[in-house]
């Protein structure tokens, strides 16, 4: 895949773009951007969950569903669901319906108030682990980090389910914890300039 490709306005953007038209819309508008709301990063977090072993084309068309399906990701409420919201999910034909999957959104969203409670928020949690922009790779050159590793050792060890290092990194392009957006894509001034103006959240 190229770097980048051609968008509809005639510009360019990363190259993952041309998979799909849809995938222009969530690019610009979400890919990248930084990210302090305690619900996008749940929500984001639990979707790139669900995508492990699957295409994000699959997770996007289906976040619609998703959302209905664990109440708009409200963490308390996600953390109210039981086994029986877990057998109806399973028979759910618009989200993905994976056992182990659902029930680690479940578990994940009630271990959420012990990491707010010791970092003031999930946010401040997450920023933590903003990695150094002054010793980034190359954009698009790797799946992993150090960062990513750490953040995914550590939500384990609070027995966080389906957060390995990829599925970190993943969220940390999409989050705006890194600017991953191709070099000649005409995002990445535009979220170097966000990330740059972004208040990182304090604990």
């Amino acid at each position: 895949m190229s770097a980048t490709v051609t968008g509809p306005d005639g510009r360019p953007r990363c190259g993952w773009c041309g998979t799909i038209p849809e995938f222009f819309g969530y690019h610009d508008r979400e890919w990248g951007w930084p990210v302090a709301d305690d619900r996008r990063l749940f929500e984001k977090l639990c979707l790139e969950s669900f995508q492990s072993g699957l295409s994000w084309r699959t997770i996007l068309n289906k976040r619609p569903a998703f959302r209905a399906a664990f109440h708009g990701f409200d963490p308390q409420r996600v953390a109210a669901m039981d086994a029986s919201d877990v057998e109806r999910l399973l028979q759910d034909r618009a989200i993905i319906r994976h056992r182990g999957k659902i029930e680690a959104v479940i578990g994940n969203a009630r271990r959420l108030p012990d990491l707010i409670a010791q970092n003031g928020s999930f946010a401040a949690y997450v920023w933590r682990y903003e990695p150094d922009p002054a010793i980034l790779p190359a954009p698009q050159s790797r799946t992993t980090s150090p960062e990513s590793e750490a953040m995914a050792k550590d939500l384990k060890a609070r027995g966080w389910r389906f957060v390995g290092p990829t599925t970190i990194f993943a969220f940390m392009q999409s989050m705006g914890l890194i600017n991953d957006h191709a070099t000649g894509c005409i995002l990445r001034a535009q979220v170097s300039a966000a990330r740059r103006d972004f208040v990182r959240p304090a604990p």
